[in-house]
């Protein structure tokens, strides 16, 4: 079968032949239809991300696919199943082999492309708005980088849950989306003063943050007393210091967010999670906003599209 494949961190990924894997205790084959990119997998080129495994791994943090055959021990899904599943690794592959549990059913009116791009982007967005930033209606939430997959979804979510949400992001098109996942106020991150145009709006009460950086230290002057902001990322590459003084003088919370962390210590807050997100799906509240698809043969041009910022949502590359 083909893999796209980290050899050594001092070299770029590329796609080899391997031996398709057979699935042990408690796992499952799949055969792969699409897989979703995230950025933590630019990350785990580099063996900067914090679960990268040893060289050589396939990359691809989440994948759709049909179930094959399954392990000893494991009873379901059966095979012939759509599923999606949160891998960490393996999913830009023709096959791959995954624990049981992990994997989510698909709904029939699901497309695998949907279905890859699904569970990381709404999965953390739906977690950190409800279950760490406990978001209400009517508070004001600003969302940094919100052009990108996963920004987009806090975009959308935030104003189901009834917020009043401010989209910032890089160009027009990522704003067109935005405005189009529910945003009511749009604001150029290269051409705003950050701080004065979210204060003129009355202040963030949460912040949601995939960027760091400079934008970080503006979002938290423009927070209000008692105002949340939450960690998701930094694809800025600049880890932001942040001053506990300005926390401790307004009453702000900064609270971190590392959605697979959740699959070690409190994997029920992930499933609660992703039934609820699977309704939304089926009820038509939500649909995956997919900004360029690649098949496996062009994978390194897809991760530098994520790399550059350079579509609006979710990147995908087709296997099959």
């Amino acid at each position: 079968m083909r893999a796209f494949q980290v050899t050594g961190f001092d070299t770029a990924p590329e796609l080899v032949e391997t031996d398709r894997p057979a699935p042990g205790p408690g796992q499952v084959l799949v055969r792969i239809a699409a897989c979703g990119l995230n950025f933590a997998d630019l990350l785990m080129m580099r063996g900067r991300y914090q679960d990268t495994p040893e060289p050589p791994f396939t990359l691809g943090m989440e994948i759709a696919g049909t179930v094959e055959a399954l392990g000893p021990g494991a009873t379901s899904p059966a095979p012939g199943t759509r599923v999606a599943v949160f891998a960490g690794s393996g999913g830009l592959a023709d096959y791959g082999v995954f624990e049981a549990e992990r994997c989510v059913a698909i709904p029939d009116a699901m497309p695998d492309t949907h279905a890859a791009g699904f569970i990381v982007a709404y999965g953390t967005s739906h977690v950190a708005l409800t279950h760490r930033a406990n978001l209400q209606p009517g508070e004001r939430l600003l969302v940094l980088g919100a052009g990108g997959g996963v920004g987009l979804t806090a975009v959308e979510l935030g104003a189901i849950l009834g917020a009043e949400v401010i989209a910032v992001a890089r160009g027009q098109d990522k704003l067109d989306a935005a405005r189009a996942a529910g945003a009511h106020h749009l604001f150029d991150a290269e051409e705003v003063d950050l701080r004065t145009e979210v204060k003129a709006l009355g202040g963030a009460d949460v912040v949601y943050d995939a960027v760091g950086g400079d934008m970080f230290t503006a979002a938290l002057r423009a927070t209000n007393p008692l105002g949340r902001i939450l960690a998701i990322g930094f694809a800025s590459g600049d880890v932001p210091q942040i001053p506990a003084n300005h926390l401790l003088v307004k009453n702000i919370d900064v609270l971190g967010l590392y959605w697979g962390g959740y699959l070690k210590f409190a994997p029920q807050v992930l499933t609660e999670s992703l039934r609820q997100l699977m309704g939304m799906y089926e009820a038509g509240q939500i649909t995956p906003h997919i900004g360029a698809t690649r098949p496996l043969e062009q994978a390194a041009e897809a991760l530098d599209l994520l790399k550059t910022r350079k579509v609006a949502g979710k990147v995908v590359v087709s296997i099959s």
